[in-house]
């Protein structure tokens, strides 16, 4: 990926935007440390998200119901 300083960036702020919605993303850097990362609002962030991809972890299929009861006590009191 590209890298340009600062100064370079002001005055070819067009251009590289240009080449950014072009599918060519750069960094804009001072004095050599990297500072932004400059894409197009199309290109995705950084690839697909992905889910449940930590071990040993599982989502019950009835998770967004779980505790409801409970819940329900705890606003309206036992009946």
């Amino acid at each position: 990926m590209r890298v340009v300083n600062m100064h370079e960036a002001k005055s070819q702020l067009s251009k590289l935007v240009q080449a950014a919605v072009d599918g060519e993303p750069f960094i804009i850097a001072r004095a050599g440390k990297p500072l932004v990362k400059v894409m197009s609002l199309d290109a995705p962030a950084s690839g697909p998200r992905r889910t449940g991809f930590l071990p040993g972890i599982s989502v019950p299929d009835d998770f967004d119901r779980m505790g409801g009861d409970e819940i329900e006590t705890m606003f309206e009191g036992s009946q």
